[in-house]
């Protein structure tokens, strides 16, 4: 019986939203960001030197499509990654109003979002005074630090020392519907830590605020601090059945990788792994060996986006795509004859774009197991109907592209 793998590269974006234009890093419209061919345009260049080396090498991910289905979504060109296409491959566009992780992960499991999130306006304070008092009563604490837009990385480092002084929260946003709370895990706690922002997403949540986000750290100031991989999201609820629901429906087990689990609050999901993207790799590799027949396994791999696409790092972002083809090409060699393997991204992160922020692109579409195919250019929502399909379940949305 058939078995499905759909795999999301976040933030692994190929250009050409028609849209982009409407979405913004600073004041600057999304419009010609492209995140693998401006990667691939600085490999070749020799701009992407840092810890690797050349044109950008993805033999695995190229042959199944990847090259094509960046040229078909945008037209820009992408050095180095020129195969003829062994698998099935096209190019998906989103609908949903927003260039973040619960909008392209919710739109990819069959269901755009239905409504429009809410954000914190780029001001000092940003956060509403009776927000922040209800952080402080949970919290038990007198005051909050940041209050503002803020890099993720940076504002540990710059507030770290006065947090584990003060035991005073780091409260931040950006431009994605969010309310993150950093706090150092052996000073303020992190089971602390996660009461405090499991027990405050109900308010954010009535305000079509998309995920609280848990963001532990360690270290001090002498050594410098760094985030742990024990962040966890408190994320809206699905508001209907989705892709893993339907799967559950229909007697099979989903099995989430990475932060699959936080994004659907578990809905549909029988478990869920998580850690770095390494450990998540091992994860994935050994349920392509023990995964049941007629099940999903759902996988995020969140590293090219939190640690390369937001800090704006080109090399880094290459380097991690390379080691991700490496890995990849092990799983595909392990695949059964009849399961089918979906590669996709959930928005764009271009590390080579003005500002810190997500950019709003089409994403690649690659399928594994199905014969080569030019699918064109797509709906999300086709993602999950042609998982749907493959498992012999109707989808109430979409259409198969296979």
């Amino acid at each position: 019986m058939a078995r499905a793998f759909l795999v999301v590269i976040d933030s692994v974006g190929i250009g050409g939203a028609p849209d982009a234009a409407q979405f913004f890093n600073e004041d600057r419209p999304d419009t010609g960001a492209n995140t693998l061919a401006h990667i691939a345009q600085a490999c070749a260049d020799g701009r992407a030197e840092d810890g690797r080396s050349g044109p950008l090498k993805l033999p695995n991910l190229d042959a199944l499509g990847l090259g094509a289905a960046c040229r078909l979504a945008s037209g820009d060109p992408t050095p180095g990654l020129d195969a003829e296409p062994q698998g099935a491959w096209g190019a998906a566009t989103a609908v949903s109003p927003g260039k973040d992780t619960p909008s392209g992960h919710w739109e990819l499991a069959g269901l755009p979002v239905p409504w429009d999130w809410g954000y914190f306006p780029k001001k000092e304070p940003c956060f509403p005074a009776d927000l922040t008092k209800l952080v402080c009563e949970l919290a038990g604490v007198d005051g909050i630090l940041g209050d503002c837009h803020a890099s993720g990385t940076v504002v540990i480092n710059d507030l770290g020392a006065e947090h584990v002084k003060s035991g005073k929260p780091i409260c931040y946003t950006s431009a994605d519907s969010v309310y993150q709370i950093a706090a150092h895990e052996e000073t303020f706690g992190l089971e602390r830590l996660l009461k405090l922002c499991q027990d405050l997403a109900p308010t954010l949540h009535k305000m079509k605020i998309g995920r609280v986000i848990a963001r532990p750290f360690v270290g001090d100031a002498e050594t410098e601090f760094a985030r742990t991989t024990n962040r966890r999201d408190y994320a809206i609820a699905p508001p209907e059945p989705l892709l893993t629901n339907w799967v559950q429906d229909a007697g099979g087990k989903v099995h989430g990788v990475g932060k699959i689990g936080d994004i659907f609050t578990m809905a549909g999901i029988d478990d869920c792994t998580k850690g770095a993207d390494a450990k998540l790799m091992q994860d994935l590799q050994g349920l392509v060996e023990t995964a049941e027949d007629g099940s999903l396994t759902f996988a995020n791999f969140v590293e090219f986006d939190s640690l390369y696409g937001h800090r704006r790092d080109i090399s880094g972002y290459a380097r991690a795509l390379e080691w991700f083809d490496l890995e990849i090409g092990k799983v595909l060699k392990n695949l059964r004859a009849d399961d089918l393997l979906i590669l996709t991204a959930d928005h764009g992160n271009d590390p080579s774009w003005t500002g810190t922020d997500h950019t709003r692109e089409r994403v690649p579409v690659l399928a594994a197991g199905v014969g080569a195919k030019n699918a064109g250019i797509v709906d999300f929502i086709d993602v999950a109907a042609t998982v749907a399909a493959h498992l012999g379940i109707t989808p109430p949305r979409g259409r198969s592209f296979l």
